[in-house]
């Protein structure tokens, strides 16, 4: 009786730990990984990078000067139009010009008929002088009479030329090639000289930003530059900085940068934009390892016992679009993971 009953003890110590073997088991198999990837966090060197505004523009900007004093009768050009160096956009006239180029004709004739008279008195003088009437000094006299004639023609004619040539710098050309940004002077207005009639882009199309002078030192040429998403065509979203202007005016600083596919269609177009202003320690990782679901952003994070558990984080943009900064909820050495279904 004794052995019976030790058999039956050993007997159910056999099943209890044959039962607690295969739970152990069991719960080792549910804590398996399903397929897909992992990450394990660590802290790298990026971009660091400044939120601030940018405005379209163009290298320079060409104004198209009035060069006389006069009235404005014509301007073949509006805003948004595009015009080539040397196109002639509109035209100034001062009557005054017209009635002095032909008082200029009138001492033309004058002084031709001066000289006429002149070559006739030299011609019969020199007959004379031939047949010994007249000394050599009053042949000089008439000589130098006649040239001083011509001359008295040639500067009434230099006269009459300058300002016929005032009257033609009546024309406004355009100063560069480019599109008009400004043209709102109308016909009939009585303008001075150097007076601005329109203004035309110069130059290629560009960035222009204007940065607080404590970044002045930060901001270097070459630099990155990355523009707000919608703010400009896709494919234009990245650039870098190619000019940092020596000066700082009222607290700012000017920075130039290019961006591929600009173009002046909305000159003064305020944009959002990014710029580096120098490097930092950051964990960025890449953007598909986070999800938003329900308007919250999270990744999934392997647990230490090997279990995926989603944790929500907060993220930021960096300068590059594939990859994403974590700026809370998980720390350097946590591992991620991304299933293979998501992928």
């Amino acid at each position: 009786m004794r052995a019976m009953t030790k058999w039956v003890w050993l007997a159910s110590a056999s099943l209890a730990l044959a039962s607690c073997g295969g739970k152990e088991a069991a719960d080792q198999a549910s804590t398996t990984l399903p397929a897909g990837e992992s990450l394990k966090l660590a802290a790298s060197d990026i971009a660091d990078m400044k939120a601030v505004g940018a405005e379209i523009t163009t290298r320079d900007s060409a104004e198209a000067l009035a060069r006389i004093p006069g009235t404005l009768v014509s301007l073949s050009v509006r805003e948004g139009d595009m015009v080539e160096k040397g196109q002639r956009i509109g035209t100034v006239v001062d009557a005054r010009l017209g009635y002095e180029t032909s008082a200029y004709g009138a001492q033309v004739a004058a002084a031709q008929a001066e000289a006429a008279r002149a070559r006739g008195d030299l011609a019969r003088i020199q007959d004379l002088y031939n047949n010994k009437v007249y000394a050599k000094a009053r042949l000089d006299q008439a000589v130098a009479m006649s040239r001083a004639a011509d001359a008295q023609v040639a500067a009434a004619r230099a006269q009459q030329g300058a300002s016929a040539s005032v009257a033609g710098q009546g024309a406004i050309l355009a100063p560069a090639s480019g599109r008009v940004l400004r043209a709102d002077i109308p016909a009939g207005s009585v303008v001075a000289p150097g007076m601005s009639v329109a203004t035309i882009t110069a130059g290629p199309p560009l960035l222009r930003l204007e940065l607080p002078e404590s970044l002045a030192g930060q901001v270097r040429n070459g630099a990155q530059i990355l523009v707000a998403e919608g703010d400009l065509p896709d494919g234009s979203r990245r650039g870098q900085v190619t000019q940092v202007y020596p000066a700082v005016t009222g607290g700012r600083v000017r920075v130039d940068a290019t961006v591929p596919g600009l173009s002046t269609q909305l000159v003064g177009r305020r944009v959002g934009v990014s710029i580096e202003v120098g490097r930092r320690r950051a964990l960025v990782v890449p953007r598909r390892f986070v999800s938003t679901r329900y308007g919250i952003d999270q990744v999934d994070v392997v647990t230490a016992d090997r279990r995926v558990s989603a944790i929500p984080v907060q993220v930021a943009s960096t300068a590059d679009p594939d990859r994403i900064e974590i700026l809370s909820g998980v720390a350097a050495g946590d591992t991620l993971f991304l299933a293979s279904a998501r992928k």
